[in-house]
């Protein structure tokens, strides 16, 4: 996946306010009225930090927070917020992901787990992906015997167009290791994040 700029520059920012603009006009709105009249510019404000794991580098958000352990047993961080924006409608889609993993003789800052989410979440994503791509980076940079990472989201181009289910969540899995050969290390895992 491509890697872009941390942040846009001034005219970089003003060309999608132009953007912006024309959908305005477009959907049959006066970008003049009073309400729309900064919305050009938030709007690319908006999406210029809804993108911005395109522009985060994953070894500076580490930064070397991975440390010895004898620790050998499950480490599972729960609960993390999630929100991304889906790459096929432009619209959000935002829950909870799970991540697990066991430790070989090394960990990860407890921190730093979120951030990596983070970093995958902040750009055009569709939720399979995103799962794979967080597993394989918590695998990468713990070298764990096992990684295990579960997305629940719910996402608006379901709920707000097209079959509109409001109440209706997609769950993605992704188990790499110890955590797709034996069945007993995702069972445990699997019942710890569903307490």
């Amino acid at each position: 996946m491509g890697m872009g700029k941390k942040t846009m520059n001034h005219d970089e920012l003003k060309k999608l306010e132009q953007l912006y603009q024309e959908i305005l006009l477009s959907v049959g709105e006066d970008p003049q009225r009073e309400g729309l009249v900064r919305t050009p510019h938030r709007a690319a404000k908006a999406i210029n930090f809804l993108t911005k794991g395109y522009g985060e580098n994953l070894d500076t958000v580490i930064n070397d927070a991975v440390y010895e352990s004898d620790n050998d047993e499950m480490i599972i961080v729960k609960d993390i917020e999630l929100y991304s924006m889906c790459e096929h409608h432009l619209l959000p889609f935002f829950g909870k992901c799970h991540v697990g993993y066991l430790p070989n003789k090394k960990i990860i800052g407890l921190s730093k787990i979120p951030r990596l989410v983070d970093v995958f979440a902040r750009r055009l994503q569709i939720q399979e992906n995103l799962t794979k791509e967080i597993a394989e980076a918590v695998m990468k940079y713990t070298g764990a015997i096992g990684v295990g990472v579960v997305i629940e989201a719910q996402h608006l181009c379901t709920m707000m167009r097209g079959v509109e289910k409001q109440n209706s969540k997609m769950i993605t899995s992704c188990m790499l290791g110890l955590f797709r050969s034996e069945s007993s290390t995702r069972a445990e895992f699997l019942s710890l994040i569903n307490r």
